[in-house]
Parts: structure tokens; C-alpha cells; sequence
């Protein structure tokens, strides 16, 4: 009779010990919280510590656990950080990878763990593109050809020649290509516009400065506009501009990318005519992405993120609603 009652107190308490568990002990339990992997380019400019912040900001409010990595513009330490990732059987990984090529190997191995990708930002050159699930993030052609058509309107009653310089991204990134490859897709067919000089400027402040030096010295005043793949070289390259003793949207006038508070500022001091929006606050949308991919539900193989175009005009006005 002891030992029956025994057996009949143990077999009552099991319930209660998986009601207290919740499943979280089980990798596929349902009440589990999802794990994310994120390898992050670095933190090179005000859009990428933007992304950065919406990213942890939107998983901690989704209940996503997040494992973040910041790859300081080498790919050799993301290419790490997602083998870490698959090491460590995430629920997902989702990376913005430094350049477009070398990443077949890596996401084979994630593949063949049954861990599915995520890119975010910029896109990735693989022979195979069921090595990632979707890629979330701006169309870099569009916003060359944004930046392009911003200044052949505002150019329209303007003789040729006009003389262009441009400041490249980050060499074998994504953006620097499309953003390249959109801007002149536009501006070559109008024959006044020609780009006298192009140049990485390695989408950071510092090194915009150091390359507009270079432009003003090889070039002097025979620079009419100015193209910049980002906001943060255009505002290094406009304290190059002073300080050559120019002024900076009225001697040369200037384009650039992302719509950072710092390009806001600078259209309102007159220094930049205009800036083409790139959305960096994708969290929110990319934790939704996470959830749905890891609920194996289909998703777009490419998601586009909405912007717009701003230009002095509209710096003001625009400016207090601005989260980045």
C-alpha cells in the first residue's frame, strides 16, 4: 500500500513540473523565445548606429533573444561571428554583410545546420540563392538614380560642361556598387554632366575629408557638384570645401545618401542641397521577418524599405520628425 500511494503522489506532480517548465527546456518548445544571431558591419557612420539601435531596440520589445555582433568592417570577423552563430544552434541569423562576395562557404554551413538566414541592408553575390531565406532593405540603384535625377532638375536651365566628383562606399560593398551603377545610369545620358573623379571614401567623415582634400587639390575650382554615397563623407568633404576657401552647396553643390540628422543640419546651414532618404530603422519589420521565418512560414525573397528625397527646401520642416 506504501509504495502504491508513492507511485500515485509521483504520477500527480507531473503535470505540475511541465506546467512550471513552459516547454523553454525543448529547442523546438512553443513557448521557447526565438534566439536571432546578428552580425552588424560596424559602426561607421550615424545610419549604421541607427540600424544598430532599432535592432536591439525592436528584439528586446518583440521578446526575441538577441546575439549581437559587430563585425568593425572586416568580413573575416563576420564570417567568424556567423560560424559562432551556427556553433551556437540560433534559431536564425540575419547579418548586413561588409561586401557582396565570399560568403558561399558560410552560408552552406548554415544551411546544412538547418539555421535559416536573414540579410539585411546589402545584398550578397551567391551562385545559390536558397543560401538566404529574403534580403530586407533599400534598393541602392533607385537611390543612385534618385540622387542623379535631384540634380539634373535642379541643373535643367544650367549650360554644360558640370564637372562631378564622386565619393565612393566601402570598395566591394553593396551600396557603393548599386549606388555607382544607379547614378550613372541617369547622369551619363545627359551630356553636360561628367565625372572627373571617383574615389572610396570609405562611407566614413574622416575619410571623406581626406579624399575631398585630394579632389580640390588635383581639380581646384573646376569641381561643380559634389556626389556623395553617404551622408557622413558629404559632411567631411564639406569641411574640406571651407576650408579650400569655397562654399559648400553655393560653389559646389551637394548630393548625398542616407537622410541623417547631420545632413538635415547641413541643408539648414546651406552647406548641402540635397540628400536621398536610405530608412536604417528596420528592426521593428526585421523581428516581425525573424518570427515568421521561424514559424516556417513563406516570406518575399526581397523586401524594400519606403523613402524619399530632401532637399534644402524642406530640411526645416522635416527636421523635427527625424529618428535618425
Amino acid at each position: 500500500m506504501k509504495i502504491r500511494s508513492l507511485l500515485l503522489a509521483a504520477v500527480a506532480v507531473l503535470p505540475l513540473l511541465a506546467a512550471c517548465s513552459g516547454g523553454k527546456s525543448d529547442k523546438g518548445g512553443a513557448d521557447r523565445p526565438i534566439t536571432l544571431g546578428f552580425s552588424q558591419v560596424g559602426a561607421e557612420s550615424e545610419w549604421r548606429t541607427a540600424n544598430t539601435r532599432s535592432i536591439k531596440a525592436a528584439a528586446k520589445a518583440a521578446g526575441i533573444r538577441l546575439k549581437f555582433s559587430d563585425a568593425q568592417q572586416k568580413q573575416e570577423n563576420q564570417i567568424k561571428a556567423l560560424r559562432s552563430f551556427i556553433a551556437q544552434r540560433v534559431d536564425v541569423i540575419a547579418f548586413s554583410p561588409v561586401v557582396e562576395s565570399g560568403w558561399e562557404t558560410v552560408l552552406r554551413e548554415a544551411k546544412a545546420a538547418g539555421i535559416p538566414v536573414i540579410v539585411t541592408d546589402r545584398a550578397v553575390d551567391v551562385t545559390d540563392d536558397s543560401l538566404y531565406t529574403t534580403l530586407i532593405g533599400s534598393d541602392f540603384v533607385e537611390e543612385g538614380r534618385r540622387a542623379a535625377r535631384w540634380l539634373i532638375d535642379d541643373m535643367k536651365d544650367r549650360k554644360g560642361p558640370i564637372n562631378i566628383v564622386e565619393l565612393q562606399g566601402t570598395v566591394g560593398s553593396a551600396p557603393a556598387i548599386d549606388r555607382q551603377k544607379g547614378f550613372h545610369e541617369v547622369i551619363d545620358a545627359d551630356p553636360r554632366f561628367k565625372v572627373i573623379r571617383s574615389q572610396s571614401g570609405d562611407f566614413t567623415r574622416a575619410k571623406g575629408k581626406e579624399v575631398m582634400e585630394a579632389f580640390l587639390k588635383a581639380e581646384g575650382k573646376n569641381i561643380d557638384v559634389l556626389y556623395a554615397h553617404n551622408d557622413d563623407m558629404a559632411i567631411g568633404a564639406i569641411q574640406a570645401i571651407e576650408e579650400a576657401g569655397l562654399q559648400p552647396g553655393k560653389d559646389i553643390t551637394v548630393v548625398s545618401i542616407d537622410g541623417v540628422k547631420g545632413a538635415f543640419q547641413a541643408m539648414m546651414a546651406g552647406k548641402l542641397n540635397a540628400t536621398v532618404e536610405c530608412n536604417p530603422l528596420i528592426g521593428p519589420q526585421l523581428m516581425d521577418i525573424v518570427k515568421k521565418v521561424h514559424a516556417g512560414q513563406t516570406v518575399p525573397k526581397r523586401i524594400i524599405v519606403n523613402e524619399s528625397v530632401f532637399d534644402r527646401s524642406q530640411a526645416a520642416a522635416a527636421f523635427p520628425s527625424r529618428q535618425y
